[in-house]
């Protein structure tokens, strides 16, 4: 049975009520002091004696009452830790200030094969300076890579400190250390980078093209297969990326990407591959993992692809024929299991005519291809999405919701976006920076060389009858001068299909 005795708090008081209790030979398996309480944990304690020790109880001066309780508070807290301990899914081991292990979770268990209790951690972890590297640094270490029964984790050290009564000053106990898999890393880099909306809700735009993107995108990214995304600078190629992503069986783990054309050689090879301990000077100790380690069991996209030099061509080749790599300056075979995305604004198969892209690669990283359509091919779009950035705009620089006037609507309709979509967020947003009025004019759009569309004649009563009027005044001027789909399209750098249909919409012929 177990009581809790409340008290006024005084000298001596504690040892009368354990006095009393020993008096009845009862045994007690645990005492907790929390002043002004004592809880006990009497096992032999009876009903029948229980009531005479409530009356000799009260009878100590102070005492004020006594009870049963189910648990003892430490009894609690040590099963909550347990609970605590149990549902972290990464192992987590406390050590003193010794570096001997005091306690550690299933996990680490689990990992380790036996209890690591009471073990140094020089005997732990396959790393010998280890043990002494935390300690010397007061268990505060930058996240290093380690090798315990011969799986590569990275460990996370937190010092813990305690403050003796009656000191102000902190005094080191000792520290948690944390262990993850490379791709519980990754899984938290790919959250950082995490859109809120999720899939194929993130492209916006209802046009024919974006429509036939959709549905293609849709049917690829189920495909545990390479996929190469192509289409111009600015278009959204690393959107579509995600989305794939976000619709495959991979969607849980991380989605990690690398710009091929923003780093050197010698960078980009260690950010994709990792390097061994010791593999250049400044490397960190213990190697680092790169980006296929981090996004194992998950995407790795490698934008702008047709930047990636030679030699990492060839390197980038064989990890895709067997999934092995070694690290810079490593000589251990490592094997992971990642799915490559690509993308390119480049004419990869000149590339490979020309000798500057590898044939192999090509084929390889060509599996499943899309084609992201330029801004100027998606017209349907651009007020809608010009809206959508004038929101997030308004919101990003918290200023108070603007909208765009009808006057824009022929500047932003005929401009060629050779910037595509991000362009137009990049017009939206300057336009939303500079603009004091809470209706954004003509004038406030940064476009250079904008065209000057046709003015219908009377009120415009709707969004579509003003584009629909825009489309058929520019068409009829500019036809004479092109009198052909393909040469019209050629000016208006768009596809000679969109001119074909557009022609026979508004009823315009060279007759």
């Amino acid at each position: 049975m177990r009581i809790h005795v409340s008290f006024i708090d005084r000298v001596g008081i504690t040892q009368e009520v354990l006095a009393l209790l020993g008096g009845r030979n009862l045994n007690l398996d645990a005492v907790e002091m929390i002043p002004p309480n004592v809880y006990i944990d009497a096992p032999t304690l009876s009903p029948q004696v229980l009531e005479e020790l409530r009356d000799a109880l009260l009878q100590i001066k102070g005492v004020q009452s006594m009870h049963v309780v189910d648990i003892l508070p430490g009894q609690r807290r040590r099963l909550q830790l347990d609970a605590l301990l149990a549902a972290m899914t990464d192992p987590v081991l406390a050590v003193d200030d010794s570096g001997h292990v005091l306690l550690a979770n299933p996990a680490l268990t689990a990992l380790c094969g036996h209890e690591a209790a009471g073990e140094p951690l020089a005997t732990l972890f396959d790393d010998e300076g280890l043990q002494q590297a935390l300690i010397d640094h007061g268990f505060r270490l930058p996240m290093r890579e380690v090798s315990l029964k011969g799986q590569a984790l990275l460990l996370d050290a937190m010092p813990i400190t305690d403050t003796p009564t009656g000191s102000q000053q902190q005094q080191l106990a000792g520290g948690l250390l944390t262990l993850y898999l490379p791709n519980r890393i990754g899984e938290r880099l790919s959250a950082l980078h995490h859109d809120h909306a999720e899939g194929f809700d993130s492209l916006l735009g209802d046009s024919q093209p974006v429509r036939n993107l959709k549905a293609r995108a849709q049917r690829i990214a189920t495909l545990d297969a390479p996929l190469l995304i192509r289409g111009e600078t600015g278009t959204g190629k690393e959107l579509v990326a995600r989305a794939c992503h976000a619709l495959s069986p991979r969607s849980n783990a991380p989605f990690l990407a690398l710009n091929c054309a923003a780093l050197p050689e010698n960078l980009a090879e260690s950010e994709l591959f990792g390097y061994a301990p010791g593999a250049f000077t400044g490397a960190q100790r213990g190697g680092k993992p790169g980006l296929l380690e981090l996004a194992h069991q998950g995407t790795v996209f490698l934008d702008e692809i047709g930047e990636m030099s030679p030699y990492l061509q060839a390197k980038l080749l064989r990890f895709l024929s067997d999934g092995s790599f070694r690290r810079v300056g490593g000589d251990r075979e490592m094997k992971v299991d990642v799915r490559i995305l690509s993308a390119t604004h480049r004419d990869l198969e000149q590339m490979v005519s020309q000798g500057s892209f590898r044939e192999d690669l090509f084929y390889r990283l060509n599996v499943l291809t899309l084609e992201v359509p330029p801004l100027r091919e998606r017209g349907h779009d651009i007020l809608l999405l010009a809206r959508h950035f004038m929101q997030q705009a308004c919101a990003q620089i918290q200023r108070p919701i603007c909208r765009l006037t009808p006057g824009t609507y022929p500047a932003l309709l005929s401009n060629p976006w050779p910037g595509n979509v991000r362009q137009l967020q990049n017009v939206i947003f300057r336009a939303a920076a500079v603009c004091d009025s809470p209706l954004v004019d003509v004038g406030d759009l940064d476009i250079a060389g904008t065209a000057v569309a046709p003015q219908a004649e009377g009120e415009v009563r709707s969004l579509e009858e003003a584009v629909d009027g825009f489309e058929k005044g520019l068409l009829e001027k500019l036809y004479s001068s092109y009198p052909s789909s393909r040469q019209l399209a050629a000016r208006l750098l768009t596809s000679h299909t969109a001119i074909a249909k557009r022609l026979k919409k508004y009823g315009i012929s060279k007759g």
